[in-house]
């Protein structure tokens, strides 16, 4: 927006060329044809353009032209404005004028066009700057009377200007970079890790009922790692004397997890279809005798094996598993939490061949009644003679004598081959050793199934997300359909926020050791459990306090027809009491893989309420062999205007709220598993996060939990009186 003073500075100008004297005009000099002898000055007919100094004590000599010149010179300057000499003899030979008096009139002519020019330049810039001032003026008025389309109290996000934002995001990164710095420095030094206010989760709780953790920007960023847990706090990087040891750890890991992946029976016994394959314990101790060493008492194995084709080139499998970064983000529904503490080897010749490097890692459920695997572990990368690919981890806890751990990993990862037409097919193997005590009982029979935590689960979410990758390039989509979204930036940005969305809601709905979750009620299986969070210097979400809740129940219906109802606009008034019981309708969308229940969708909601007026939501819907998801969250129009133009949507603040639907694990299944989410009954996780306060020192009112306690229990009602009604 223009300033007063350069409207000020721009009339100044402008009241000056009015007050130009003639003699002034006339000593202005055109930069291409003008000589600097000052010879044309010498032999001008008037004393107009003399040095004032010089200029004899006589009457000046006006030369006035006549119509006829004027017009022909009117007519020459539109065609040619800077006339060379030879142009200026002849122009004034056919109008009887001195060449030099044409050049004057030329010269003066420019003056008086830049002068007028200016003045509509500078009139045009005023009108803009007003226009400006009052479209500003109203966006203000309508912020400050906007209403949270959550609580129906005043939008928080109305008080945050664009600048401030940008202020947000970038403290975010300087808080994170401090972080990562200081970690470093606390392996080498071995001084303690840098606290401050706004990340720490052992200060006082600020005169809040419930505990407060606090929000990462990511699920991987390093300020989240150093949260709670004080298992992933106090592990370090491995010291001199250990890596040695690492290194010929990670050797015999790689070897064991290839042979595991390519052996049959004895090692793998096949059900009597061949649709599933059990590890054989006793053949697999005779054949890796070396390893971690012998099962913990207390711990019982987990081992399978799972191979399927993605479309996605086997290099970038490679660079999103040796990524902790895109690692987390891909397999958000999985991995809770992830940190890289020490690079061992990057690699050789340009490419993650012989990378090595000790991380630590949190995997999860969608549920706070599963408790979440932690494992501390080398990951090595290898590239084979025969072209594939290897990745392979396994745990470090033998070095760690004084470390009780519930969880290891034994030699785990995958196998890469590449296959034409940039697809790639991947072999992967889980074997792990963990205490699965604490799971509750209605999940026992998925984690014991393998869905949860095994191989399938892994490669199903590879696979779903590699279609995601694929169709977020795609440049050919047709535009026969209405509400498909063709421009390439527009599809970008939009599932960029999704997935921003999507990756906020796993990592606030499972048991993860940076969340507490409080029991509201009984101690039913349904039971609400609630926690508070504090969002301060987060671009991607209002500031204040967060009240997360979330619940998980059983119900008798196949996770395939809950996961349709609940994604179905049609049906989300049964449901969404947020809706208030509005028509739904879907503006755009985006196809996000082969099953067509994979998308990503805009939705309106006509309300009749007029606070919530054509309230916007954004949802994706995903679905795998394992389990699906439905994550929404109302954004503000103006914002998603500019996403859907290709504009940077990590301005866009979201509250994720969603479902998680898993299959029972239990029933009839083809080989004594499930080969189709469908066949049992369903699992489903119900979480809400609200914005309840925009100050984030303010206190949490009993009111605000029996509210938002009251529209979970409610929600759930009307989702089993629709899908289960005999059982309601």
């Amino acid at each position: 927006m223009f300033q007063p003073n350069m409207f000020e500075s721009h009339h100044h100008l402008l009241d000056m060329s009015h007050k130009t004297t003639e003699n002034e005009l006339d000593m202005l000099r055109d930069d291409d044809y003008e000589s600097k002898s000052g010879t044309d000055i010498m032999e001008a007919p008037s004393g107009d353009d003399q040095d004032p100094n010089q200029r004899p004590n006589k009457k000046k000599r006006y030369h006035r032209h006549t119509q006829h010149q004027i017009q022909e010179l009117e007519a020459f300057f539109k065609e040619c404005p800077h006339p060379d000499d030879k142009q200026r003899k002849e122009l004034g030979r056919r109008l009887t004028l001195e060449p030099l008096q044409v050049k004057f009139w030329f010269q003066n002519k420019r003056t008086q066009m830049k002068a007028q020019h200016e003045r509509h330049e500078n009139s045009q810039l005023r009108n803009d700057n007003e226009k400006l001032r009052m479209e500003n003026i109203r966006y203000k008025e309508a912020l400050t009377n906007a209403t949270c389309p959550n609580c129906g109290g005043p939008a928080a996000i109305g008080e945050m200007s664009f600048d401030e934002q940008h202020l947000r995001i970038e403290n975010a990164r300087l808080r994170e970079e401090i972080d990562r710095i200081s970690g470093i420095a606390a392996k080498h030094v071995g001084k303690p890790l840098l606290s401050y206010p706004n990340l720490s989760h052992n200060g006082p709780s600020r005169s809040l009922d419930l505990p407060i953790g606090s929000f990462s920007s990511q699920p991987t960023m390093v300020d989240d790692m150093f949260g709670t847990s004080n298992l992933l706090r106090s592990v370090s990087g491995p010291s001199e004397a250990d890596k040695p040891v690492i290194i010929e750890l990670a050797v015999t890991a790689m070897e064991e997890l290839v042979r595991m992946a390519q052996s049959g029976e004895p090692l793998w016994i096949g059900s009597s279809d061949n649709s599933s394959e059990t590890l054989n314990e006793e053949e697999y101790s005779q054949t890796f005798p070396r390893g971690i060493g012998p099962k913990q008492i207390g711990l019982k194995s987990e081992a399978s094996k799972e191979s399927t084709v993605v479309i996605m080139n086997h290099i970038s499998i490679v660079e999103i598993l040796m990524d902790v970064n895109q690692w987390s983000n891909v397999f958000s529904g999985i991995v809770s939490r992830a940190m890289t503490l020490e690079v061992l080897s990057t690699g050789v010749a340009g490419n993650y061949n012989g990378a090595l490097q000790v991380m630590t890692a949190e995997y999860q459920v969608p549920s706070p009644l599963v408790p979440t695997r932690e494992y501390y572990f080398v990951r090595y990368c290898k590239q084979h003679p025969d072209g594939t690919w290897a990745v392979v981890d396994v745990s470090l806890d033998n070095l760690r004598p004084n470390a009780i751990s519930r969880s290891r990993r034994r030699p785990s990862g995958c196998l890469i081959e590449e296959l034409p037409n940039g697809y790639s097919k991947v072999t992967w193997v889980e074997h792990v050793e963990v205490d699965d005590t604490a799971v509750h009982d209605i999940y026992r029979l998925l984690v014991n199934s393998g869905l949860a935590f095994g191989a399938r689960r892994w490669v199903a979410t590879l696979d779903r997300q590699c279609q995601r990758l694929a169709s977020a390039m795609a440049n050919n989509i047709p535009a026969g359909d209405i509400g498909v979204l063709t421009t390439l930036e527009g599809r970008k940005s939009m599932l960029k926020l999704s997935e921003r969305m999507v990756l906020s809601f796993c990592s606030g709905v499972g048991a993860s050791t940076t969340h507490t979750w409080t029991t509201l009620s009984g101690s039913g299986a349904d039971d609400v459990r609630v926690m508070t969070r504090k969002s301060v210097d987060d671009p991607g979400r209002p500031p204040g306090i967060v009240l997360s809740a979330a619940t998980s129940f059983w119900i008798p219906v196949p996770p395939k027809r809950v996961f349709e109802f609940l994604r179905d606009e049609n049906s989300r008034s049964e449901w969404d009491i947020l809706s208030n019981g509005g028509l739904v309708q879907e503006m755009a969308h985006i196809a996000n893989g082969r099953d067509p229940g994979n998308c990503v969708s805009l939705l309106r909601v006509n309300s009749a309420n007029s606070s919530q007026g054509n309230m916007l939501i954004l949802q994706e819907s995903s679905n795998d062999s394992t389990g699906s998801y439905v994550v929404y969250a109302p954004v503000d129009i103006a914002a998603m205007n500019v996403v859907l133009s290709g504009g940077d949507p990590d301005y866009v603040a979201l509250l994720p709220s969603g479902f998680a639907i898993l299959p029972d694990g239990a029933g009839k299944h083809q080989g004594g598993r499930i080969v189709e989410v469908g066949n049992g009954g369903s699992l489903l996780t119900v979480a809400f996060q609200i914005l309840v306060d925009s100050v984030p020192t303010a206190k949490l009112s009993l009111g605000s939990v029996a509210t938002v306690n009251s529209l979970i229990k409610c929600t759930v009602d009307r989702i089993k009186a629709a899908v289960a009604p005999e059982n309601a």
